[in-house]
């Protein structure tokens, strides 16, 4: 009984941090998962927002420099990239600093792969009316 306390306070921590990030989208991502993985969205919520988003040491303006630029070092993870970028926006990142995280990748994962990324940016953007060269960083 102590296990599944303890869970669901360690899930509804991770929930109270993804909220923080993106309400709408954690709960989108969160919902499609019910019908196929019901656990993995658990994971998702217990792991990556319980334990390692609400760690110190790290705001969420750079934990979400740092899992843009990861994405886009990736490459491939077009809708995870797409939905922390919105998230980035949402902490108060600016337009500028995503397209300035994007483009430090170059040098260590390629032209490819950064372009991809900054097509994601870009669609992000104009999804939410942001010009990223008057935006201020």
């Amino acid at each position: 009984m102590a296990g599944q306390t303890e869970q669901s306070e360690r899930y509804q921590g991770g929930w109270q941090r993804l909220i923080e990030v993106d309400a709408e989208g954690g709960e989108r991502v969160v919902e499609s998962l019910k019908d196929v993985a019901p656990d993995l969205g658990r994971y998702v919520v217990e792991f990556a927002y319980g334990d390692i988003y609400r760690r110190s040491g790290l705001d969420l303006r750079q934990r979400q420099l740092v899992t843009i630029s990861a994405l886009t070092t990736l490459g491939g993870v077009e809708p995870q990239l797409e939905f922390h970028i919105n998230a980035g926006l949402n902490v108060g990142l600016t337009a500028r600093e995503v397209v300035e995280a994007i483009l430090q990748c170059i040098p260590y994962t390629g032209f490819p792969r950064v372009l991809n990324a900054i097509f994601v940016a870009k669609r992000v953007f104009e999804e939410r009316d942001v010009d990223p060269l008057n935006d201020k960083a």
